[in-house]
């Protein structure tokens, strides 16, 4: 569940790239070919103390279409897995019935050499 830190008064732009940089929010304008490198400027000062060791933080939009800084908890230790069972598998066997059967390898036809068209030599 997102948790909502810190709202702004800026607008998202398109053709910019947001994220968080020491807890302010910075825009770079995205990359087009043929074109430099854009430069970072911040776009928004929020003073947010960040916690990356239980939080994940990114920028988002409220309503009305203003930047805000979310939250969201870690997932530590990765996702719970069901218990796999006792009993191992037993080994599946070849299909086809003869062991180390093998196809035939087709052969490639040969390529003719170059020499243009045949007949009239001007």
């Amino acid at each position: 569940m997102r948790e909502t830190i810190a709202k702004t008064d800026v607008k998202r732009e398109s053709g910019h790239l947001y994220f968080i940089k020491k807890g302010d929010i910075w825009s770079a304008p995205l990359k087009k070919p043929g074109q430099p490198k854009g430069k970072q400027v911040k776009a928004a000062s929020t003073g947010v103390e960040l916690d990356y060791s239980k939080y994940m933080y990114f920028v988002g939009t409220d309503n009305s279409g203003n930047l805000v800084v979310e939250r969201t908890e870690r997932q530590v230790g990765g996702s719970k897995r069901a218990k796999s069972s006792s009993k191992k598998a037993a080994p599946k066997k070849a299909a086809g019935g003869k062991k180390g059967a093998k196809k035939p390898v087709a052969k490639k036809a040969s390529a003719k050499k170059a020499g243009g068209k045949k007949g009239k030599k001007r």
